[in-house]
């Protein structure tokens, strides 16, 4: 049903844009702005690839001297094929050559925010392919830069928060080999404490909640020797996330951030004053979040979140079962995926 209605509004776009009183800069502009609507909260992955049609389609038509609309046809594609689902990276390849090639005629006749959106989503692509191999993080953190430059955190505080956000997964995604590690872990911590100077749990609730988390991560996973105070700082910024990340209206955001708090209590005493008592009570409750967790990914179809959370939930099953009253010194703990 779904895809039939995407082959409906497809051949109901094109039936419009082959109208012969319209110029082809018009049948182009038509044919974008259809996409882009049927690129809007899409429900199947059938109107995302209905939608890339039609800016190849809109990319046939337009003049060649209508320079300033193909990067905009062209921009407005590679945010199509990011979203799409796709196990490789073909579609990420694609989006990174849609923006590259809307860059120059965005730099000679574009508005500074239009380049610079698209500068934030090449780096998005760019680092998604750096993930797998396929491309250079320290690329993903240029576009990033670059986009800084008209994102500041005065004139456009939502997107200067997610840039910051983008930043730090990027620094803390480069292997931890060498001597500048500690540097790209401070500056991580530092991108996403800047974005939330400016973000607020009122007016970006989910901005604030997504930094609130991956600050939590960057703190709890850092290789620093405040280990203690670097969880207590994480614990804090999860439960901020909290706030906005709740079960009924944001179940999978919820999961990934509960599925964090769990592990950042296993690491945690139960009384940060006295260490040396264990922490018997911070390893029970982290059971119960990664039970929670575990159940929500499972029945949203994220299997391969279920399995991560359901492997640390067996270790700390097998922790609690083979402990006694005495035992609870000893403190357990493992660090697993964090999860965004």
């Amino acid at each position: 049903m779904q895809s039939t209605r995407a082959e409906d509004e497809v051949r109901a776009a094109i039936a419009a844009a082959e109208d012969e009183s319209a110029t082809p800069a018009e049948r182009a502009e038509m044919l974008m702005e259809i996409a882009m609507g049927l690129q809007q909260r899409p429900k199947s992955a059938e109107q995302i690839l209905a939608a890339v049609d039609l800016y190849d389609r809109a990319l046939s038509v337009c003049p060649q001297d209508e320079r300033l609309l193909s990067a905009r046809i062209f921009a407005r594609k590679g945010t199509a094929l990011l979203i799409l689902p796709d196990e490789g990276t073909a579609a990420l390849q694609q989006a990174r050559a849609a923006f590259e090639a809307a860059m120059p005629s965005l730099v000679d006749f574009g508005r500074p925010e239009e380049l610079a959106e698209a500068e934030m989503n090449l780096g998005l692509a760019i680092q998604n392919l750096a993930g797998q191999h396929k491309a250079r993080i320290t690329d993903a953190i240029s576009a990033y830069q670059r986009a800084l430059r008209t994102f500041d955190k005065a004139h456009f505080p939502k997107e200067f928060a997610i840039l910051q956000n983008n930043l730090a997964t990027a620094f803390l995604s480069i292997p931890f080999t060498d001597a500048r590690s500690k540097m790209r872990e401070a500056l991580a911590v530092q991108a996403f404490e800047e974005g939330l100077k400016i973000v607020n749990l009122i007016d970006h609730p989910a901005e604030y909640a997504m930094l609130q988390n991956n600050l939590g991560n960057a703190l709890q996973y850092a290789s620093s020797s405040h280990t203690l105070e670097n969880n207590l700082r994480a614990l804090d910024a999860y439960d901020e996330a909290l706030k906005v990340r709740l079960r009924d209206t944001m179940p999978l955001e919820y999961a990934n951030t509960v599925a964090n708090k769990a592990n950042c209590l296993w690491n945690l005493p139960d009384d940060p004053e006295r260490p040396e008592n264990g922490n018997r009570a911070n390893v029970r409750a982290a059971r119960e979040y990664y039970r929670e967790s575990r159940e929500i990914f499972s029945a949203s179809g994220q299997a391969e979140k279920a399995r991560t959370v359901a492997e640390a939930l067996e270790q700390i099953e097998r922790e609690l079962l083979s402990a006694t009253p005495d035992d609870s010194n000893q403190q357990g703990g493992v660090e697993h995926r964090h999860l965004n």
